[in-house]
């Protein structure tokens, strides 16, 4: 499994909308230049976002996003499966039911099927609130 540039984006795009909407709606060019992502860019993934009901748009002067819930309302494994779909770490885990002729005899099936629990068990347990207060990592808890 690899984390796409848009899995990336979207995850730093909602990290910036929840540190900076307490003063209003964040414009894109906003988030554009502090991420030095492209605009353009960043409008791809914010219709996902908008269409997966993580963020509210509103158009004009003033305009921009915000998160629709609080920030640790959401998990990482959300926001990256809204843009990326499917974070199965193998193609025959991609869809609900494995197409694969070789499913009932495939030795490595359960190896795989084990490794995504953990991935999205991990991944669902960190909020955007935890990434944004620095609260994931190893050695988190250790004294800097």
């Amino acid at each position: 499994m690899k984390i796409s540039t848009k899995g990336r984006y979207a995850l730093r795009m909602m990290l910036d909308i929840a540190e900076h909407q307490k003063d209003g709606y964040v414009a894109l060019k906003d988030i554009a230049v502090r991420q030095e992502i492209s605009k353009k860019y960043l409008e791809q993934i914010a219709l996902h976002l908008s269409q997966c009901g993580m963020l509210r748009a509103v158009r004009g002067y003033q305009g921009g996003y915000m998160l629709v819930r609080p920030v640790s309302n959401y998990t990482v494994a959300e926001i990256l499966g809204a843009v990326e779909g499917t974070l199965a770490p193998v193609s025959c885990l991609e869809s609900p039911r494995n197409e694969c002729p070789r499913r009932e005899g495939c030795k490595t099936l359960p190896l795989w099927m084990e490794l995504e629990k953990v991935i999205m068990d991990f991944l669902n347990s960190v909020t955007l609130e935890d990434v944004s207060e620095g609260r994931v990592g190893i050695g988190r808890d250790i004294e800097q």
